[in-house]
């Protein structure tokens, strides 16, 4: 089958054309086409996401990057739709911009074949969700295929079990993954497919906020992620810089970030007061916080590993790009769970996108989790996945 999917739940407008056939067992995967429109530029200018701003630039890139996409897959097609207007303006009566753009090109545009549309439907900024979510509901209208809900976190957790061209890695149980991104840190428990328990997770900030927010102190750029990093490769060791490992010791699987950012916080003002906060200092902070940050997420993964015997470790969201990560993590798992399978998804799979969409779609398509053409589906910003 063909599955369409569509992912909005922050700043990059992605669709994904993915062919599956093979069930829950046997899948295999082809990835037709692919398109991820990003809106760095723009939040750089804040700092940040802003919700408002990233809803309006969703309306204004879906229709292209649904274009380019049914371009570059060159499926059949179906002829024009016969066309509900009123149904479809009720339902895109929220995204003012979009609607004129979907009707537009929803009237000249032949059903392409496809099988199922595929959306995420949370976590996420809801003001992002509804127009992805949305727009899912009218393109499944007018085509007439199934809505397939999507929880963004299973994403990321299938998103490391294929390679860059959708070969199928494959997953062997138990699991445990490390879910890390801007918005979300947490260790899943995964005992067979399409199980879920969240073990822990963040008591404050995400840490990958943590990278932003240390990379505004620091006066380094939006995302904070890459620029840190890259300040920390020039970055030595020294003895007056050291913070803390916030959680290292604890028992349980939660993680505090919030602590962490205030002690670089602390330590850069303490720094400038004594005006020796030059480039290289600067770079040993950077060192340390990374070092810091990635310790904590090592050590948790590895003590949930260890107490499930899990066969299979798996990372994913944008933070799994961190290649200290990787290294950390390799070194880990080769000392104290040898016989484990450690996965992290090919670099343009670690970001948000819609293929990881695709197929958790599909493996709910098959289970038999999926909705009638323009059913309601709600946006849901705090979905767990559990």
């Amino acid at each position: 089958m063909k599955i369409l999917a569509i992912e909005t739940s922050c700043d990059e407008t992605a669709i994904s054309i993915v062919e599956a056939e093979g069930g829950v067992e046997a899948p295999s995967f082809r990835i037709l086409s692919e398109v991820v429109t990003s809106q760095l530029a723009l939040h750089a200018h804040w700092g940040g996401v802003v919700p408002s701003l990233a809803k309006r630039e969703h309306q204004r890139a879906l229709v292209p990057a649904l274009t380019t996409t049914l371009s570059e897959a060159t499926l059949q097609k179906n002829g024009v739709p016969a066309l509900d207007t009123s149904a479809l303006e009720t339902i895109l009566s929220r995204e003012t911009e979009l609607y004129p753009q979907f009707i537009d090109f929803i009237s000249t545009t032949a059903i392409p074949d496809i099988d199922a549309i595929a959306v995420t439907y949370g976590p996420g900024l809801e003001p992002a969700l509804w127009v992805g979510v949305n727009f899912a509901r009218a393109l499944s209208l007018a085509w007439n295929k199934p809505l397939i809900p999507v929880n963004h976190m299973e994403g990321h957790f299938l998103s490391a079990a294929i390679e860059k061209d959708g070969t199928w890695r494959g997953i062997s149980y138990p699991t445990i993954a490390l879910l890390v991104s801007g918005g979300h840190t947490e260790i899943v428990l995964s005992e067979s497919a399409n199980t879920y328990k969240i073990l822990g997770s963040t008591r404050d900030d995400a840490v990958g906020e943590a990278f932003d927010k240390v990379a505004r102190i620091l006066g380094l750029p939006y995302p904070g992620g890459p620029a840190i990093s890259k300040l920390a490769e020039a970055g030595l060791h020294r003895d007056d810089i050291h913070l803390p490992r916030p959680m290292m010791q604890s028992r349980d699987f939660d993680f505090s970030y919030s602590g962490l950012k205030t002690a670089v916080l602390y330590l850069v003002r303490d720094l400038e007061t004594k005006s020796i906060l030059d480039d290289a200092t600067k770079a040993a902070i950077a060192r340390e916080f990374e070092n810091a940050a990635l310790e904590v997420l090592v050590s948790k993964t590895i003590h949930a590993a260890v107490e499930y015997n899990a066969a299979t470790i798996i990372v994913g969201g944008g933070v799994s790009a961190n290649k200290k990560l990787h290294t950390l993590l390799m070194t880990s798992v080769e000392k104290e769970l040898p016989s484990a399978h450690l996965l992290f998804p090919a670099q343009s799979l670690s970001t948000d996108n819609a293929t990881m969409i695709a197929l958790a779609g599909y493996f709910n398509y098959v289970r038999g989790s999926y909705l009638p053409a323009g059913a309601d589906i709600t946006a849901r910003g705090t979905l767990s996945l559990s």
